[in-house]
């Protein structure tokens, strides 16, 4: 075995170019493989964090049909006494024309109470978040983003100020961080937020009901999201005549699972593409050992004739298709780590980075060694059956 090895490297060696061409489609399939499927196991790992970041405990709750009993914040406060419901807090929201001295903007303002501050996870830069004799007293108080105090008034430091929402005035007592820690962050993230009373947006909107539609519940312990969902569907069916069909509950490791589902299918996608360039690599290979065969026919004659064995011309050809297969992996394999090198820095602004995968370096080496020995067989094959005296006949 050890001196077939060193009569394939040495071949090989001596059609350095030959070589290098008929390893590039196998260089080419590697790099693809690799380099594909961990931007995506990257790129997943960064979006998972990013959802997990949005509190694993949260669960959102939205009323398709209230059966003539419609939910009202008193009922929130009751609920969330009942075991293992945290907090509760309403949400909804509206658009509004923002206006602060000469200027105007559009803003999205929403409705809820002080539990939201705790249940999304918000963090206060300044001021206070809303209060429940805020909501009590239909106070005309806001808390705005960050965003909106620098974009609208021109500075952070802005608790006391006065702005007009849709003509009404409001008295900003608190500014919230961007921080994209809520799911109310990720979908208005760059834009300007507010938050008031639940019951202030009763008067702002006429859009908006008493009736609850939408609600946002922590749990109780912040690892035991099930008793709190238990606990909320129980509610709800008891209420709206066992019909399950008259809400949803939903929580974030539901959006994980689903986005798990999705690049788990993305990444085979794409690692099945990159295996048909090995495939289309070990065919090129198998195309030049046939080319290889017919020039050392003589050569294959001359063994044969001083006592080589058939196992023994294989054994040679086969190890030269898979050497020429497993150089062409570790190129494959050393570029696209550089490559990933290369796309960490570019995703570096983003919060990403990419790592070669091992357990696709691993698939990648496996693969290629098949492809080395099924490509190699039949040309191996070819040679193993020359009859000597036809094979030293060959070209004279």
């Amino acid at each position: 075995m050890t001196q077939s090895l060193k009569m394939a490297v040495k071949s090989l060696a001596g059609n350095k170019l030959r070589a290098f061409l008929t390893m590039l489609g196998i260089i080419i399939g590697v790099l693809a493989l690799v380099v594909l499927v961990s931007l995506v196991n990257g790129a997943t790992s960064s979006v998972t964090d990013s959802v997990s970041s949005l509190g694993s405990n949260l669960l959102t709750v939205t009323i398709s049909d209230d059966k003539g009993d419609p939910i009202k914040l008193d009922t929130l406060t009751e609920w969330s006494d009942e075991e293992g419901i945290g907090e509760i807090a309403p949400s909804a929201s509206t658009s509004a024309t923002l206006k602060y001295g000469s200027d105007s903007d559009s803003i999205t303002v929403y409705g809820t109470t002080p539990s939201y501050y705790d249940v999304e996870g918000l963090n206060l830069v300044l001021g206070r978040f809303l209060k429940t004799t805020d909501v009590d007293n239909n106070n005309y108080i806001c808390v705005i983003n960050e965003t909106t105090a620098t974009d609208m008034i021109g500075y952070l430091d802005c608790v006391g100020e006065e702005i007009s929402l849709d003509g009404m005035k409001f008295t900003v007592v608190g500014v919230l961080e961007d921080d994209d820690s809520s799911l109310t962050s990720v979908f208005s993230s760059g834009s300007m937020v507010a938050y008031i009373p639940y019951t202030t947006l009763l008067r702002l909107s006429s859009s908006v009901s008493t009736d609850i539609t939408e609600f946002y519940v922590s749990a109780e312990d912040d690892s035991d999201t099930d008793a709190a969902e238990t606990a909320v569907t129980a509610l709800l069916m008891d209420r709206f005549e066992e019909d399950e069909d008259a809400f949803t509950v939903s929580s974030q490791s539901i959006l994980e699972d689903t986005v798990s589902s999705i690049t788990s299918v993305l990444t085979m996608l794409l690692g099945a593409i990159a295996a048909i360039s090995l495939v289309v690599g070990g065919i090129g290979i198998m195309n030049i050992m046939m080319v290889t065969v017919t020039e050392r026919t003589r050569e294959i004659g001359i063994r044969k004739a001083i006592g080589a064995t058939r196992g023994v011309i294989l054994r040679q050809f086969l190890m030269e298709a898979v050497v020429l297969c497993m150089i062409g992996c570790a190129i494959g394999i050393f570029l696209s780590w550089i490559v990933l090198q290369l796309a960490s820095v570019v995703a570096s602004s983003l919060s990403m980075s990419f790592a070669l995968n091992g357990t696709v370096v691993v698939i990648a080496i496996v693969f290629c060694f098949l492809i080395g020995i099924v490509f190699g067989l039949y040309p191996a094959n070819k040679a193993a059956k020359m009859k000597p005296i036809d094979a030293l006949h060959y070209g004279g």
